[in-house]
């Protein structure tokens, strides 16, 4: 054995280095996972809020030819609608279901005269019509000429009776098919189940049906049925180019970004799809009104996107805390949501026009209905309420069997209200269950003459009072006072109930 003595060299020493301790992130992926999981978020948030260039639509110059005795053309100016006179025009009035097939949510009854009558004699001016895909188009590129006549014949009836009318492409559940109304069975998804969860219509439960889902995704997602829907748009728009009693087209009801990402959904889908849908319809019809709707996702603000084009009418729903109650105060949640909607409108540079609301839920109704009336007030909206006439809704005016009016609703709804007004020309607070009305003219108020709704039916005949030479003629068969205010006069106009 060897060992180690002189001119031996000794053993080598091998010391240990002291490391240094590792940092968090040499430890592992978690603190870059956590990061990660942060990032998202943020991304996905900040992708949701990415601004969008406004969009155009092309519609060719109107060429609109004499109007019907009664009903100016309308068209927009600003925010306001206004008639061909530029007098400031307001359309108070409902929704009427007569032209829906009936299904398991939808219960028309046939329009008749009496309706017209009762209506123009409450004194409002409009009625908004939905219509239905399904019957406009049972097959795919077959067009129904006998379902057009029966709307050609409601908007004559209306027509008749000084009422303007809407027509509204109506969807509720996506297609009769599933309980609702809109697409004819070839525009769904038959492979795809529909889960009903126990509910029926446009309610949150429903909106979680794959069938309804995934039909309404491949509606925005791909120009498909647009191109159809489209086409039938253009078959009713030819028919009414020239009549002066259809207000406008409203193009899509209640369209809303489920499956589809919110904010998202109406930036890349909904107002795209909008844009090009005015397109499609100004090509056959110039003329008239193109009203869209917000995203009816419950009361989750819209990311409108601005449309340059003519005579366009950002027409919300407002249904805040009767579809989906929710909590706090009521009157403030109703405000808050009209203010947003307010908001999106002017946004849009568009007027605002109140396509459907409506409360008869239970004892806070008659609440909720003044509340929203006087937020529309306040930010001089108009509005159609839903609904006129209808089998199995509390929410109804008129029965289904025509033997009773709900008198609550009607003189709530029936205010008094400036139909037709020159610039220059406002109003204060209106009361349809007293019967009042303050009507301001300044004194650089534009021409023309003031026509003010004033419910026959309700209220009787006004009683006038007038802080200057003001002339007044009062119409009980059209409820219609007419006011005449000299040129350069200032004036305070007082209307009240007479009595009697």
């Amino acid at each position: 054995m060897r060992r180690h003595g002189a001119g031996a060299r000794a053993p080598r020493v091998t010391r240990l280095r002291r490391r240094r301790p590792l940092r968090a992130a040499q430890v592992g992926g978690a603190p870059r996972l956590r990061l990660l999981l942060l990032a998202l978020p943020v991304a996905f948030g900040t992708w949701l809020a990415l601004p969008v260039p406004a969009l155009t639509a092309h519609v060719p110059p109107a060429d609109r030819p004499a109007a019907l005795p009664g009903l100016p053309w309308l068209r927009t100016s600003g925010s306001e609608i206004v008639d061909s006179s530029g007098r400031v025009v307001m359309l108070h009035g409902f929704n009427d279901e007569a032209l829906l097939p009936a299904t398991a949510t939808v219960h028309p009854v046939a329009l008749d005269a009496r309706d017209a009558q009762l209506i123009e004699a409450a004194g409002f001016d409009v009625v908004r019509l939905p219509i239905a895909w399904s019957l406009l188009e049972p097959e795919r590129g077959v067009f129904s000429t006998s379902y057009l006549d029966q709307i050609a014949r409601d908007v004559a009836l209306l027509n008749s009776h000084h009422l303007y009318a809407v027509l509204d492409m109506h969807f509720l559940a996506w297609s009769p098919v599933y309980g609702g109304a809109g697409a004819p069975a070839w525009a769904t998804l038959g492979w795809v189940p529909d889960w009903a969860f126990g509910q029926t219509g446009n309610t949150p439960l429903r909106l979680l049906s794959p069938a309804i889902n995934a039909a309404e995704a491949y509606f925005f997602l791909t120009s498909d049925w647009q191109d159809q829907l489209l086409r039938s748009w253009r078959f009713v728009a030819q028919r009414f180019r020239n009549d002066s009693g259809v207000a406008g087209y409203d193009i899509i009801n209640e369209a809303h970004s489920v499956p589809l990402p919110p904010l998202r959904f109406d930036k890349d889908q909904l107002f795209p799809f909008y844009a090009r849908a005015i397109s499609a319809i100004g090509s056959a019809d110039p003329n008239h009104l193109f009203f869209v709707e917000n995203d009816a996702l419950d009361d989750i603000p819209t990311a409108v996107v601005p449309i340059h084009a003519p005579d366009v009418v950002y027409s919300p729903h407002v249904y805040t805390d009767v579809l989906s109650p929710g909590l706090g105060s009521v009157a403030q949640a109703v405000r808050t949501h009209v203010d947003e909607v307010a908001r999106e409108a002017a946004q849009m540079a568009t007027p605002m026009w109140v396509g459907e609301f409506g409360d008869g839920t239970g004892p806070g109704a008659v609440a909720w209905i003044s509340d929203a009336l006087a937020d529309f007030n306040a930010h001089h909206a108009g509005w159609a309420w839903w609904v006129w006439r209808a089998a199995d809704t509390t929410w109804t005016i008129r029965s289904a069997d025509g033997t009773s009016l709900n008198m609550t609703f009607l003189r709530l709804l029936a205010q008094p209200y400036l139909a037709a007004a020159p610039p220059g020309v406002s109003s204060g607070a209106p009361d349809g269950v007293t019967g009042h009305l303050e009507v301001s003219v300044a004194a650089d108020h534009g021409p023309g003459t003031i026509r003010v709704a004033w419910s026959t039916l309700t209220l009787g005949e006004p009683s006038v009072s007038a802080s200057c030479a003001a002339t007044a003629s009062w119409d009980g068969a059209t409820a219609r006072l007419t006011l005449s205010v000299p040129p350069g006069a200032s004036c305070r106009i007082t209307l009240t109930r007479a009595a009697g």
